[in-house]
Formats: structure tokens, C-alpha cells, sequence
């Protein structure tokens, strides 16, 4: 029998206090090449910090971290195998695109017969060519982060580590975004992705961990934790046409739904809590009983249903993203 092929990353037992407190909690990860995982959890959770020991910027107080076998703090070779993205864009506004990838290859220390081509090779996997001589300073939100993606190429490295890459890019620039991520991991790349949009996780990854409170709450492959919802009674949102008196509030709360964090216009009931009633008859009992509603939209649970799932079952945690 062929033995197991050994994992690109593993994280065994780790934990990670910044000035005391606590960010990381005796976390157990592994990933395989070829695999996208998707780090999921509300701000705090600990995902930062997790990518973080995995390049190599952080060393645990306690467990390990291992990439291809190697200590990514401790050893620089190690760490010459990572692509670090920083959720920050960290590039040289002066200089050209072509000029800022050539400093970050001197700065990876390849030398000057590399350069040319290490350049090259990351200004194509990236579809920069025609920016390739334009000043980062008049690019687009979008694409600098995907020169801040062409800067973590450059060694050619077996994991890449992206924190929030989309953020603040419009749907044009994410979709192009997607493009470069799901062509390295086409490449063979191991890649970890930090993100807050469900979406996103859906699309790119895998496999799936969703953190709270420095500890992993669930965690593996997106189509199997996904299996129980196929058959589960769709979900329901309600859009309101402003913020709900008293009334409207209580009428909604008795067919099952509930307020998502951060517009009170938006309301949800899960797992058949409307009462098996179809969008026009829901919109019809809301409206009969006071309730300003706008629509009523109707979808089967995805990701975001298991991620509020999950930290519903742990008590005492935000089940906001």
C-alpha cells in the first residue's frame, strides 16, 4: 500500500497570546497540496494570527507549525516556499509595477539572472501584462491587490497565504481576483484564504474552518460539512422597507425570523421557521400583520447558514461575521 502523502502545512497544538491575551487556543490544522482552505470567523476569532504562524511572522507559545516539514519561523528556506499576502496593500505607490515586483524579488533574495524572469512569470500569472508599466499609485483598488498577489509569487512557493484579498474591490476586480486564485491552485499551490464573504469561500475553496475565540469550531472538506443542508427547507429573508416599530418586530419574530447584525431592514428565518409558507404567502401574512416588507427572498442554505449554525452552538460567541 502507498503511504499517505505528507501534509503541505499542519498545525499541531497551537496556541498564541498576544500581550496576555490569548489569540489562539490549541488550534489542530492540516492541509494538502492542491487545497484551498477557507478561514471563517467573526473579527478577533483568531484567523490573522493563525495565518500568520503559517508564514513564519509569528512563532507559537506552545505546539508547532510545520510547512513541507520544515519550521517557517525558524528556518528560511521554509519560509522562501510561502506567499504571504497581507491583507494591507504593501507596495511602492512610486514605482511601476514591474519596478515594485523586482524590488520585492531582490528583497526574496533571487538573484539577478532570476529576476527578469521571476517577474515575468508573476505579471502573467497574474494578467498584468498591460499594467505591467504603470505606476501602482494610479492603479485601481483591484489591481493592486493583484500586484500585492504577483509580489507573493515571485518564488514560485508551495503555499500561498491571502488575508481578506478582495476587500474593497468591486465585483469586476474579485471576479479577476478568483481567476488568479483558482489558477494556482490548478498549479498544484496549497492556498489559505481569510474572508468574511460566504460567497467567496463557496467559490474558491475546499475545504472549510470556521474560528471563534481562538479555537476551531468546525473544520473540513465544504461538500461534506454542506451534506445535511441538501435536503433542508429553504431559507428565507425578509427586506424591509425601513427599520420595524414594535409591533412589526413582534409579528416578525413569531413566524421564526430573526435581525441580521447591522441593518435592522434585513430580517432571516432558517431551517423552515416561516412555516412552510412560500415567499408570496409569507409576504402576504407580513404585510396582513403590519410589518413594512419590501420582498421576501427565498434560497436553500449555504455556507453563511452553517458558519451561524456553528457559532450558535458555542455558547457565549458573536454569531456575527
Amino acid at each position: 500500500m502507498r503511504a499517505a502523502a505528507p501534509p503541505l502545512a499542519s498545525v499541531e497544538g497551537a496556541a498564541f497570546a498576544y500581550r496576555g491575551r490569548p489569540a489562539l487556543r490549541g488550534v489542530d490544522l492540516t492541509l494538502a497540496r492542491g487545497t484551498t482552505l477557507a478561514l471563517l470567523g467573526p473579527n478577533g476569532a483568531g484567523k490573522t494570527s493563525l495565518i500568520r504562524l503559517l508564514a513564519g511572522r509569528l512563532r507559537p507559545d506552545v505546539g508547532s507549525v510545520r510547512v513541507l516539514g520544515g519550521d517557517p519561523h525558524a528556518d528560511r528556506a521554509t519560509r522562501k516556499r510561502i506567499g504571504f499576502v497581507p491583507q494591507e496593500i504593501a507596495l511602492y505607490p512610486r514605482l511601476t509595477v514591474a519596478e515594485n515586483l523586482d524590488v520585492f524579488a531582490r528583497l526574496a533574495g533571487l538573484r539577478r539572472g532570476e529576476r527578469r524572469g521571476a517577474v515575468a512569470a508573476a505579471i502573467g500569472r497574474c494578467a498584468l501584462t498591460e499594467m505591467a508599466g504603470r505606476l501602482v499609485a494610479t492603479l485601481s483598488g483591484g489591481y493592486q491587490r493583484r500586484v500585492n498577489i504577483a509580489a507573493s509569487l515571485l518564488s514560485q512557493p508551495d503555499l500561498i497565504l491571502l488575508d481578506e484579498p478582495t476587500q474593497g474591490v468591486d465585483l469586476e476586480a474579485r471576479a479577476a481576483i478568483h481567476a488568479v486564485l483558482a489558477g494556482l491552485r490548478a498549479g498544484g499551490a496549497g492556498l489559505v484564504v481569510s474572508t468574511h464573504d460566504f460567497s467567496e469561500a463557496e467559490r474558491l475553496a475546499d475545504h472549510v474552518a470556521i474560528l471563534a475565540d481562538g479555537r476551531i469550531l468546525r473544520e473540513g472538506a465544504l461538500a461534506a460539512l454542506m451534506r445535511p443542508f441538501e435536503t433542508a427547507p429553504p431559507e428565507h429573508e425578509a427586506v424591509l422597507e425601513g427599520a420595524p416599530d414594535a409591533a412589526a418586530e413582534a409579528a416578525l419574530r413569531r413566524s421564526g425570523f430573526v435581525p441580521l447584525a447591522g441593518d435592522a431592514r434585513f430580517w432571516r428565518a432558517d431551517h423552515g421557521a416561516a412555516g412552510g409558507l412560500d415567499g408570496a404567502a409569507l409576504l402576504a401574512a407580513l404585510r396582513q400583520g403590519g410589518v413594512p416588507v419590501a420582498e421576501i427572498r427565498v434560497r436553500r442554505p449555504g455556507l453563511e447558514t452553517l458558519y451561524r449554525d456553528t457559532l450558535a452552538d458555542a455558547p457565549g460567541l458573536e454569531s456575527a461575521a
